[in-house]
């Protein structure tokens, strides 16, 4: 359906993120996955913590390492987890990560993802945020999850489609999969808004 939609427009997504691929894939549409680009991922400090996403997700589009043809729609995102004013990035050790869950647990935080789509005709930029609840969790249980699933390549060291989303949150209000790293229900419509 999204490949009638885009009349020919190719898609190329810039993420490495294996959950983007599997979503993305979800929508039905073709794409390639080139991942070359060069930001430093650094922003201003006069932006607010809900601006940072779209920040970087338009700075790696615009650190992408070669000009877009006339049929291309490139496809950049970045997740953050935001809890009492602490953006959560991605764990540096296995002490960092416990750390962070030890922090979201019985505590409510926002999962944003900003996303960027460009093409050489014009751009989209938006920001989906969702809250996330999660219930208590004993040490115990947050050490085998970190030690079983080794989230370290995930924003606030947990996947919401692991183990830890089934027991540990209580509720999502929002889209659940702009946890998992990509709000595919807007980007769906944003799509549809590149082409008109």
């Amino acid at each position: 359906m999204l490949d009638k939609i885009l009349q020919g427009k190719k898609i190329v997504l810039a993420s490495a993120s294996p959950r983007r691929k599997e979503l993305l894939t979800g929508l039905g549409v073709d794409f390639t996955v080139d991942t070359r680009v060069d930001f430093e991922e650094t922003a201003p400090e006069e932006l607010s913590f809900e601006e940072y996403p779209e920040y970087m997700a338009c700075g790696k589009s615009y650190g992408f390492h070669r000009q877009l043809s006339d049929d291309e729609i490139l496809v950049t995102a970045d997740t953050m987890v935001l809890c009492s004013d602490e953006i959560m990035g991605k764990p540096s050790s296995r002490e960092d990560a416990i750390r962070m869950i030890v922090k979201l647990r019985n505590n409510t935080h926002k999962v944003l993802t900003g996303v960027c789509l460009r093409s050489n005709e014009r751009e989209i930029s938006f920001t989906v945020s969702t809250d996330v609840v999660f219930g208590n969790l004993e040490m115990e249980e947050i050490e085998h999850y970190i030690d079983t699933y080794r989230p370290y390549d995930k924003a606030g060291s947990y996947g919401v489609q692991e183990w830890i989303g089934y027991v540990g949150i209580k509720s999502i209000n929002g889209s659940f999969y702009n946890v998992m790293g990509l709000p595919v229900h807007a980007l769906y419509n944003k799509f549809k808004e590149m082409v008109r």
